[in-house]
């Protein structure tokens, strides 16, 4: 998959999405709402079985109370982690869509360097053109499309 300024490459096709509000870049930072750039792996794929049926055989379900920990001060920062949690941490099980189906990065995992950030996950989008705080997303069929053809080797290219 290769992020490119025509949308998002993959098996031959290109997906229009949206990247972070501020942009790439080459200096990640917590909270300065950019994608990443660099070759990042695939390490997981999570969905809402209360919402969808499964979308590959190796996705697992966001249960309630699964977080993600985006305190650099916290030992488990840039960690899926369960609630009640002592410190900072984004909700995987959310009222709205947007993370119905995620495609989590190897960005900044699974040895975090505090601060460098956090959750850069492939995930559905608010509505065409919405930047993100960082991750990529796409329309929801679209990344349902990808996600079920995704493969062990598969890399998110941010050039």
């Amino acid at each position: 998959m290769v992020v490119t300024p025509r949308g998002l490459r993959f098996l031959g096709r290109t997906f229009p999405c949206t990247i972070g509000r501020t942009g790439l870049t080459c200096d990640k930072r917590e909270g300065d709402g950019a994608t990443p750039q660099g070759v990042h792996a695939i390490t997981g794929c999570l969905y809402r079985p209360d919402r969808m049926a499964r979308p590959n055989d190796w996705a697992l379900p966001i249960r309630p109370g699964d977080l993600w920990s985006d305190d650099p001060g916290h030992e488990d920062y840039n960690l899926m982690v369960r609630a009640p949690y002592p410190a900072s941490a984004e909700t995987l099980r959310r009222p709205d869509p947007l993370y119905d189906l995620v495609l989590t990065t190897g960005w900044n995992w699974p040895r975090a360097e505090r601060g460098r950030g956090s959750a850069i996950f492939i995930h559905r989008w608010r509505k065409p053109g919405h930047p993100t705080a960082g991750c990529v997303a796409l329309d929801p069929a679209h990344l349902l499309w990808i996600a079920a053809r995704i493969r062990h080797r598969t890399r998110l290219v941010v050039p």
